[in-house]
């Protein structure tokens, strides 16, 4: 089923639903379930697996030099999908990244994702790789989460790469993409963000999933000036607790966020990282009991692959 058919089945009752990174290279996914197997009570009607691009690592040859090597550090998105549609019989929704991936490799991936019976995506641009200064796209490969959408919209019409079209092997996917109450780090401004995003509902988004935030007011107002420009679809929160001292300098330095002096003086009152965890959870708490009785249509939580702290805020709130 389709996030928006999720919502709308709901029938303005707030869902909860969640975000999973994918273990690393030759881990066991048994990490997964046993972080899964918790939330699952709350009965989430789609979970998210994220998709890390490619980066490089430095192989020692032996003789002083060393070898620069492209790898993969977690494969396996679409793979660990269908492994938790099979075991939970929940919807899952695969990340799509422009960078690291050419658009035939895209497609490819789009056509698998038909074969199992996946029908929901995010599609994002992705970050730069660590030694780039902006994002570069691979050759053949989508620039802007835009292009992205208009691929997957392409095959929706049953429009392929290099194929006629083909009216009677249309996908059906249900397209997510991101939003940034704060707007994106890159953006000049928050109204020429909202803008970017308008184009990607026009181009076939069907839905929005937010960036983190910790002052609801971001929200709402971001939400407030989306309605305004005629984005009508739905707008998911995504919230993530604090969890140790190094969120306070991270968090802002990578997503360009702002972060509460209130919450800013709780974590630096703490003495240690179980104090800090706590100071997240009742935040986080605080923050879904306010937009829950907005409204909004689901509460999404990055987990980060731990779900113990998740678990807390959703059995508080769900």
């Amino acid at each position: 089923m389709k996030v928006t058919e999720h919502i709308e089945n709901a029938k303005g009752n707030t869902l909860f639903s969640f975000e999973l990174i994918p273990p690393q290279k030759g881990k066991s996914i048994q990490d997964l379930y046993d972080n899964i197997d918790p939330l699952m009570e709350f009965k989430p009607p789609f979970i998210d697996v994220t998709t890390s691009r490619e980066e490089y690592i430095y192989i020692d040859k032996g003789n002083g030099l060393l070898d620069k090597k492209l790898t993969r550090m977690r494969p396996g998105t679409l793979g660990i999908c269908a492994s938790i549609k099979h075991k939970y019989n929940v919807d899952t929704v695969p990340h799509l990244l422009c960078g690291g991936f050419t658009q035939e490799e895209t497609e490819y991936m789009l056509v698998d994702c038909q074969y199992l019976g996946i029908n929901n995506l995010m599609a994002l641009r992705g970050d730069a790789m660590k030694d780039e200064q902006s994002f570069v796209p691979k050759a053949g490969g989508n620039r802007f989460a835009i292009d992205l959408v208009r691929q997957i919209n392409d095959l929706n019409c049953g429009k392929y790469l290099h194929e006629v079209m083909d009216v009677d092997n249309k996908a059906d996917f249900c397209i997510g993409v991101a939003g940034y109450p704060e707007k994106h780090l890159e953006s000049p401004s928050l109204q020429s963000d909202l803008k970017r995003l308008k184009e990607k509902v026009d181009a076939g988004a069907d839905y929005v999933v937010t960036q983190m935030f910790f002052d609801n007011a971001k929200y709402f107002n971001f939400v407030e000036k989306a309605r305004e420009i005629g984005i009508t679809i739905p707008i998911i929160p995504g919230i993530k607790p604090i969890a140790v001292q190094r969120h306070l300098q991270i968090l802002p330095q990578i997503f360009r966020i702002d972060l509460p002096e209130d919450l800013i003086d709780a974590v630096d009152k703490c003495k240690n990282n179980v104090e800090i965890k706590q100071v997240g959870i009742e935040w986080a708490i605080q923050q879904s009991l306010e937009l829950k009785a907005a409204g909004v249509p689901v509460l999404h939580y990055y987990s980060m692959g731990k779900s113990e702290n998740i678990r807390q805020i959703a059995s508080q709130v769900f």
